[in-house]
């Protein structure tokens, strides 16, 4: 038996900062049977795709120092809320830890600058020192003990990192202070300093960083919260002729469900008895309940408004479009957009770079610096380590990713992956197909211009009688709408369709003719003093068919595709952000023309094929255009899959979801200017992010190293750097937040 290729997401612990990610993400490639593993630093998640058993894969992560625990689809809720709670005790525990070590590290640090400099002289200073050096050990074990475990794990294989740097830092600076006070004659005199207060203060405030870190960090994971807290946790089947309450992990295929209003629809299904509106608005972002009946889909999550209805279970599971919804959100914030893997790259190389850097501000010191050249070297190679933790680094993109694509999906657009988050905001053409797209994409009766006849529900009933006996989808539309209109259909006889003419048969002994302009000359029916209307419909984007009744023209009926309501405002959006808008569709020249002239396209093909759709999209790209493609997902699989970023419109069905790189889960066509407007706002945001962390890295590794103290005098305390650490990440937490307060345009 062959395995099959699936995604295990697995929860990581022990992962401290961006250089983690390389490493763990290298553990599981090189795992037989990975196709690929991509770690989400900010939430501290990976997802795997492959063949390899979770096993094998835990046992990757644990063979470079880190823990891993599977996430079972079955309880998605059980474990963000199991995940929910730890991180809550984690948080408590962080806050008791940061408690711990500053209300050491406060007093003592208030003590150095009352009295200056902390020195050891005497042997009542020595005991005195000894006693608070004991107490800065327990700091150590109690509120820091994680940090140096950590740095052990890394050591132990071969590798470092943001444990490496605290650990080294704040042990060197104690390790230097217990040489101080046992044997300070080792110690040249100007330089018996004891640096207690920096270790403690150090891990407080580091502490407090993660505390403020893992807070800030728990809101981004909303958009999932909410998507999971969709699901309906019950569903009523019919089992044996009698209701039965069951889980929904319960419910089989084929499984008739009794939803009542007020309900949630549990699974997806279509409905086979009762008539209601749903409210799609959690998926769609669309306000406005859909009505349902016999014969119509229904979509897990979504809430039953009026009616009971009763329908048999299509998708269950991990299969429904919810399901596949949630699982599509959580691979696309856990994927990296091209901008976030060279942050990625630089943190694996970061971590030894800094400890290089920090040894070489030590000899320097040592070498060159004033005296105490020893204490020098000692403050600024601490220093070093401490302000140089990549942690802002990491989490500068995945932060962004998670909230921007949390924020798609609330709108109804769901983002595939990084790559096309970013890519989707540099789009400067966008293709769309027309029929679906731009217009409803279903034929229905416009207009019913009257001739002989003076009553148009009598000919509209007459007609769609007629038409009946046809399976021509511009008949189908004459006969919905007559359905819709609650007119009842006459029987008819001696139906005969005429190909490429029309139909003709009889009804209440009348001969009933429909069909086009060439039927009735050929029948002998006048229709002179309408051909004009006709032609002026046929302007408009409409197909005007004749209907005579014994012979006599008795209406003009005319059938369009109809425009969306909002497409032309959509794509005043798109065409206002600069975006060059083209429509390609397979209908006939005039129907392209009044279509686009009524949007306000001005380039567009008509009569293509799909590979010429195709064709189009590489025209563009060789031309240096950024393009998007926006269609049903299906009959545009060529061009879509081509395209820089693909765009599906469709209702969440898994051809939709797989065929694009962007699915907007509502017809309109605002979802698409939408998700370009997010995609915006995210890049800016992780552009910003990026910025500052490369910006705190590279100003702050010198300045610690002391190359401000020739010149002015300045030399960082160990302490600063820790506070500036814990700030740095709190600042890029804070600022990726703010996307959650981004609004698209009103529309």
């Amino acid at each position: 038996m062959t395995n099959t290729k699936s995604d295990i997401h697995l929860i990581i612990e022990g992962a401290g900062c961006a250089s983690c990610v390389g490493k763990i993400e290298g553990a599981l490639k090189a795992t037989l049977g990975v196709v690929s593993a991509e770690m989400n630093f900010a939430d501290r998640t990976v997802i795997v795709s492959g063949t390899a058993k979770t096993e094998e894969l835990i046992k990757a992560v644990e063979s470079v120092g880190y823990n891993a625990k599977p996430i079972d689809d079955s309880s998605e809720t059980d474990v963000l809320d199991e995940k929910e709670a730890a991180d809550w005790a984690y948080y408590k525990k962080l806050m008791r830890d940061t408690f711990i070590a500053l209300s050491l590290g406060i007093p003592l640090m208030i003590y150095s600058i009352v009295i200056g400099e902390m020195t050891v002289e005497t042997n009542a200073e020595r005991m005195s020192w000894f006693m608070v050096g004991v107490l800065t050990f327990g700091v150590m074990y109690f509120s820091g003990k994680h940090f140096y475990v950590g740095a052990w794990k890394s050591f132990k294989n071969h590798s470092a990192n943001m444990d490496t740097l605290i650990a080294l830092g704040t042990g060197t600076a104690w390790i230097y202070s217990m040489v101080v006070v046992f044997v300070p004659d080792a110690i040249p005199m100007m330089a018996r300093h004891v640096y207690f207060e920096a270790t403690a203060m150090i891990i407080g405030l580091i502490n407090l960083g993660l505390a403020l870190e893992l807070k800030a960090r728990g809101k981004t994971s909303e958009a999932i919260k909410r998507l999971i807290g969709l699901q309906a946790k019950t569903a009523t089947v019919i089992r044996d002729k009698k209701e039965v309450q069951i889980g929904i992990e319960q419910v089989l295929l084929k499984d008739v469900v009794k939803v009542k209003p007020g309900e949630k629809m549990p699974v997806d299904g279509v409905v086979i008895e009762g008539h209601t509106s749903i409210d799609e608005s959690m998926l769609t972002g669309e306000p406005m309940p859909v009505e349902k009946t016999e014969g119509d889909e229904v979509v897990a999550g979504t809430l039953n408004k009026s009616g009971v209805i009763f329908f048999k279970a299509t998708r269950v599971g991990k299969d429904t479009a919810l399901a596949q919804i949630i699982n599509m959100v959580k691979r696309a914030q856990n994927s990296k957009p091209p901008i976030g893997r060279l942050a990625d790259v630089i943190s694996g190389y970061f971590v030894p770079v800094v400890m290089i850097i920090s040894v070489l501000s030590a000899l320097a010191w040592l070498n060159f610096g004033p005296a105490p050249a020893i204490a020098f070297a000692i403050v600024s190679a601490t220093t070093v380590l401490i302000i140089a933790c990549p942690c802002a680094l990491g989490l500068a993109t995945p932060m962004s990713v998670m909230v921007g694509v949390g924020k798609a999906a609330e709108a109804g657009v769901l983002i595939r992956n990084g790559e096309a988050l970013q890519t989707a905001s540099k789009i400067t053409a966008m293709i769309f197909d027309k029929t679906g797209t731009i217009t409803e994409g279903a034929p229905k009766v416009t207009d019913i211009v009257l001739a002989h006849s003076k009553d148009d529900k009598k000919v509209l009933q007459l007609a769609a009688s007629l038409e009946s006996g046809s399976e021509h989808p511009l008949a189908q539309a004459i006969v919905e709408s007559a359905l819709e209109r609650d007119i009842e259909l006459l029987k008819i006889d001696s139906f005969k369709a005429i190909t490429g003419f029309g139909v003709e048969a009889n009804c209440e002994n009348r001969v009933l003719l429909f069909g086009n302009e060439k039927l009735m000359k050929i029948k002998g029916v006048d229709v002179t003093g309408h051909i004009e209307q006709a032609q002026t419909l046929a302007k408009e984007a409409k197909t005007p068919m004749y209907f005579a009744i014994d012979g006599h023209l008795a209406a003009l009926i005319a059938v369009a595709d109809p425009i969306k309501p909002d497409s032309i405002s959509a794509i005043k959006r798109l065409q206002a952000n600069n975006i060059r808008v083209i429509m390609l569709t397979g209908d006939n020249k005039e129907t392209a023309t009044a279509v686009a002239t009524k949007v306000g396209i001005t380039e567009f093909l008509a009569e293509v094929l799909p590979e010429d759709k195709a064709n189009k999209v590489e025209e563009l790209q060789r031309s240096g255009e950024i393009v998007g493609m926006t269609g049903d997902g299906i009959n545009d699989a060529p061009a879509l899959a081509l395209a820089d970023v693909g765009f599906a419109i469709g209702t969440g069905t898994d051809v939709a979801i797989e065929s694009a790189d962007i699915t907007l889960m509502r017809g309109s066509l605002h979802g698409l200017a939408d998700a370009i407007a997010v995609s915006k706002a995210t890049l800016r945001n992780i552009k910003q992010n990026l910025f500052g962390a490369f910006i705190y890295n590279v100003a702050g590794v010198p300045l610690a190293a002391g190359v401000m103290y020739p010149f002015f005098g300045i030399l960082l305390s160990p302490v600063i750097a820790g506070a500036a650490m814990a700030l740095s990440s709190l600042t890029v937490v804070s600022n990726a937040n703010r996307l959650r307060l981004f609004k698209a345009q009103e529309h």
